[in-house]
């Protein structure tokens, strides 16, 4: 049965501003909608959208707050079309692009990626497969050559100093999550295998097609709806944890990814060519609903056309481990998605460490707290997106809140 939205709305008076919420609820998932507001009246939440499809009707659509514009000047309200950088919810989009190609005959997922780009067998990398650099097992999370500033806006500097390097573990044998450098991976196989660059594939055969507004790779006219990220600042005296710990020892992989990748992450995230950049594992910019519609595009029927077999095995953990090489935490991914991570034993239910979606969900989180996932057992699509960038590396508890509220409306 359809469910009937109907218009929702709350001012949030704050000291020098009020706040406008705004959107659709359907009957039962009103929960939501005070997640939402919540959010931004006791976790600081400070510009934000979230998306969600049950059984293939949008049940809810809510938006608002106030976010720094590219344009320069004041601060502008938080709209249904606004957008903002997801970081590594680009993840997905890149892998739904490899299996595209996958079922269309032009790739195999345990082919080694030197098939398609051979110089990328140098270096002892000969064994790679294209499922490896998926589910973060390729053994190189991080280069240890000094990398220049904008190296993440440079595709073809990247490419070179990758087909150059040597794997840091190997490949294979353990579970590192590769926060960027799989994206340079695949989004060079696509290139060579379709003739396309990562973006204009996604835009083509995905984005386009769906109707979705969701870019790798910014087109200049849609820079005016973009909101600015807010970086996260931690707070003094926090206790350590074991990836801030590895952070200061140098030759760690922490040390070498976190202070060897060039300025994007802390500057260009909110420059013009930060945006423009085609980065397969950060620079995707979208929104809740783009979020929320990319995922409920990845299951049977879809215009898509991924087979019913590919579609399942989204959902199947083909890497994961107790600790993880790179996050010093347990992970647990399918060939290019994050999968259910509980880590709230380990370290706090308020860290920001976990994914708590469904046993057969499959989805990403970016930096700072955005997701979107799909959960074929409860029908279930979602995305959110923000501008204030939250603690941890997954989903923090403004996102799980949300997140926690659409399952009990979907029971």
């Amino acid at each position: 049965m359809t469910k009937t939205t109907i218009n929702w709305s709350r001012e949030i008076a704050g000291k020098d501003v009020v706040t406008q919420l705004q959107g659709r609820i359907a009957a039962g998932f009103e929960p939501l909608a005070e997640a939402f507001a919540e959010n931004f009246t006791a976790h600081g939440e400070r510009a934000a959208s979230v998306h969600v499809i049950h059984r293939g009707h949008e049940v809810a659509s809510l938006w608002g707050g106030i976010a720094r514009g590219t344009d320069g000047g004041d601060a502008k309200p938080w709209v249904e079309d606004s957008l903002c950088v997801v970081f590594s919810c680009t993840k997905a989009a890149t892998a739904a692009c490899i299996h595209l190609l996958a079922v269309r005959g032009l790739v195999q997922l345990d082919a080694p990626v030197a098939d398609y780009w051979p110089a990328f067998a140098d270096g002892g990398k000969g064994g790679i497969t294209l499922r490896m650099v998926l589910d973060h097992s390729a053994g190189i999370p991080a280069l240890p050559v000094p990398l220049k500033a904008d190296c993440l806006t440079d595709h073809c500097y990247m490419v070179e100093q990758i087909a150059a390097s040597e794997p840091l573990l190997p490949p294979g044998t353990r579970t590192a999550y590769h926060p960027v450098i799989g994206g340079f991976i695949l989004a060079e196989v696509i290139r060579r295998v379709d003739g396309r660059s990562l973006g204009a594939f996604f835009d083509a055969e995905i984005a386009r097609p769906l109707g979705l507004d969701f870019w790798i790779g910014l087109p200049a006219e849609q820079e005016g709806r973009v909101a600015l990220i807010e970086h996260f600042v931690p707070q003094k005296g926090g206790a350590p944890t074991a990836f801030g710990t590895a952070l200061r020892e140098a030759g760690s992989l922490q040390n070498l990814f976190f202070f060897n990748h060039g300025d994007w992450m802390a500057k260009g995230v909110n420059r013009r060519d930060g945006r423009e950049a085609e980065i397969g594992a950060a620079s995707g910019v979208s929104n809740a609903a783009g979020l929320a519609r990319f995922f409920e595009a990845l299951r049977p029927g879809s215009p898509l056309g991924l087979d019913a077999a590919t579609l399942a095995g989204f959902s199947q953990a083909s890497s994961a481990t107790h600790l993880d090489g790179m996050l010093l935490q347990p992970t647990r991914f399918g060939p290019g998605f994050m999968l259910a991570m509980d880590n709230r034993r380990q370290n706090g239910p308020d860290a920001g460490d976990s994914f708590l979606i469904g046993r057969q969900a499959f989805g990403h989180v970016g930096a700072g707290g955005s997701f979107g996932f799909h959960d074929p057992e409860f029908e279930l699509s979602m995305g959110y997106a923000m501008t204030q960038m939250g603690a941890g590396f997954l989903v923090n508890p403004r996102g799980q809140a949300l997140m926690d509220s659409a399952y009990a409306a979907c029971r």
